[in-house]
């Protein structure tokens, strides 16, 4: 196993969305903004999924383990390692996931008992794009490996004594502990950046899913930015990989719903037509009417 050779395993879409917008086949992956609690959906096209996140909204990207076994997670944020800052690659460090599990990643990880917030922001205040790497700003990936079981041993009714083969074994793994995962990603409460505002003269009253959005006029693209300080404990485990590509990738582009309406991604609602009556001639009055006067 190189580099880190360890992994930390776990101690908007529109309004309405459900648990049903996840991704992904051995595990579901899904965008929460962590400001509304909305799961956002993703929209296919061309190719590719895509959801609309809110400026200045704290997000985080849930992870679903639908295993009997456990799952390593390696995730990316704009073509950057979470864990570790490092551009993103396969054999870094992740997040494992007992059997079953469900865990919030909230930020980039800054030690074993804290994140910074993932916030969505303009792309020149993303973390990418200070640290000199903006080519894949705009993008999300979980690529997910299947663990190596030891191999079964048959033991005989009378074993005779014979002395143990080592086991060869992978080194130690940085990964957050299952037992805790799920508390940590519900202690996070550090409060959201304000969001940007937009041009006046770019904003429509029209909405989607109770959501206002602006012209098709392209805004600044979105980011992810390096927020603020939140609790979230991890602890260290071993993970021996099934082997060395991922068994699935899932990948998730983001934007702003603003540049999503402008690339065609979100279709515009059509405004709905004035109430109309089937029976125009029919007198609202069924009984006699009283006399003039």
């Amino acid at each position: 196993m190189s580099r880190m050779g360890a992994f930390l395993a776990l101690s908007l879409a529109l309004a309405g969305a459900s648990r049903a917008q996840s991704l992904g086949g051995i595990a579901e992956v899904s965008i929460i903004d962590r400001d509304t609690g909305v799961v956002l959906s993703p929209h296919y096209y061309r190719g590719e999924y895509w959801v609309a996140g809110r400026p200045g909204a704290k997000y985080a990207i849930e992870v679903h383990n639908r295993l009997g076994e456990r799952l390593l997670a390696v995730t990316s944020v704009d073509g950057v390692n979470v864990l570790s800052g490092a551009t993103a690659a396969f054999d870094q460090a992740g997040y494992v996931f007992a059997p079953g599990e469900r865990y919030e990643i909230t930020g980039w990880r800054k030690s074993d008992a804290e994140v910074a917030a993932f916030t969505f922001t303009e792309s020149p205040n993303s973390y990418a794009e200070r640290t000199g790497r903006p080519a894949n700003v705009g993008v999300i990936g979980v690529a997910l490996f299947r663990e190596r079981q030891p191999p079964s041993v048959w033991v005989p009714p009378h074993p005779p004594v014979l002395s143990e083969a080592p086991v060869a074994r992978e080194s130690a793994a940085r990964a957050p502990s299952s037992a805790l995962g799920s508390a940590a990603g519900s202690a996070n409460q550090a409060q959201s950046a304000p969001p940007s505002s937009a041009p006046a003269d770019k904003l429509a009253p029209s909405t989607i899913g109770g959501l206002a959005f602006a012209s098709p006029a392209p805004q600044a693209k979105l980011g992810t930015g390096h927020g603020e300080r939140e609790y979230s404990y991890v602890n260290h485990t071993e993970f021996a990989r099934l082997q060395p590509q991922p068994n699935e990738i899932i990948r998730i582009r983001y934007d702003s719903l603003e540049n999503l309406l402008a690339m065609g991604v979100v279709k515009r609602p059509r405004p709905l037509p004035p109430t109309m009556n089937p029976f125009p001639a029919s007198p609202e009055q069924q009984y006699v009417p009283d006399p003039p006067g």
